[in-house]
């Protein structure tokens, strides 16, 4: 019998592609029908390897989480940027690609960026979810964050509200 086993690490140079790729799917999975698509495909658009590349060598906190050989999510950490919330740390983003949601990889990642964060002397921490995204905001609540402040961002004239969620 063959063990499959799924390994969350730091980012390296060979992962650009993937993560450009694991980027493009969570985002229009995740995000078409919310955020207009000429916006969102803006934004899809600037994270092409290059991208990744330069977030990598310039030492942006990356994790990405394999299985099977295969990078199937990543999250991107680091200092909280809103001074009104009480955290050091925030997960700017965490994407698992589609066909991957439900199976345990974004539990397993959120788990590694808090360690990551705590080895770096980080403590508590702070994430944003798109209010109507429904599958993040449940996602964090489960996971035990707090509903702690509101916001919004605007995207071709439409104001989309996100939440921010603390854990100690």
């Amino acid at each position: 019998m063959n063990t499959i086993v799924a390994e969350t690490r730091l980012a390296e140079s060979r992962d650009t592609a993937s993560l450009a790729a694991v980027h493009e799917a969570a985002w229009r999975g995740a995000y078409a029908g919310l955020i207009p698509h000429n916006s969102l495909s803006r934004m899809i658009g600037r994270r092409r390897e290059p991208w990744w590349d330069r977030a990598i060598r310039g030492g942006a906190a990356i994790l990405v989480v394999e299985f099977a050989g295969e990078t199937v999510g990543y999250a991107t950490l680091g200092h909280n940027r809103a001074e009104a919330i009480r955290a050091e740390g925030e997960i700017y983003e965490l994407y698992i690609r589609p066909e991957y949601q439900g199976l345990g990889f974004g539990g397993r990642l959120f788990k590694a960026a808090r360690g990551l964060l705590a080895d770096r002397r980080l403590s508590g921490l702070v994430v944003w979810a798109l209010a109507d995204n429904l599958q993040a905001v449940d996602f964090y609540t489960r996971l035990g964050g707090a509903d702690v402040a509101e916001g919004s961002e605007v995207f071709e004239g439409r104001v989309l509200g996100k939440i921010a969620f603390v854990w100690p």
